[in-house]
């Protein structure tokens, strides 16, 4: 649905910050997208030299930009930012590594003027890498 070129056309995020790849399915209520980790990424340099795992706080962010790609994609936040103002029940079980592709699945409970509650979860194949309750706000200035 969407590549990384026009994802980067709704997200402010670069890389190596942008930790999106493709967007599979979207609209204003959800969004699925996936991360394929190649072993090239930042944080696996040093988490962990011989055993790289990605970082829990990294699959939450990942999580978050999909959700910021569907919120973003609402006309009337065109161009802005989102940002985090909380995250609830986050929880870390599988590992990613080199060489897995992230599923990055994000459904909006509640959103209300520029303020969005979204519960995600992030795959491994068939096991949960992550899941929290994301709490953000579209800065509108």
């Amino acid at each position: 649905m969407l590549n990384k070129e026009q994802i980067m056309e709704i997200l402010p995020h670069r890389p190596p910050m942008l930790l999106v790849d493709e967007i599979l399915e979207m609209d204003e209520e959800h969004a699925v997208g996936t991360l394929h980790l190649t072993g090239d990424e930042f944080f696996f340099q040093g988490h962990f030299p011989g055993n790289p795992i990605m970082p829990a706080v990294f699959r939450l962010e990942a999580l978050a930009q999909v959700g910021g790609v569907a919120l973003l994609s609402i006309p009337e936040f065109k161009g802005k930012t989102a940002v985090y103002t909380g995250i609830d029940k986050a929880k870390f079980r599988a590992m990613a590594k080199p060489g897995d592709t992230l599923r990055l699945e994000v459904r909006f409970v509640k959103r209300r003027g520029p303020m969005a509650v979204a519960e995600g979860v992030a795959w491994v194949g068939d096991q949960k890498a992550a899941e929290a309750e994301i709490k953000c706000m579209v800065i509108m200035d």
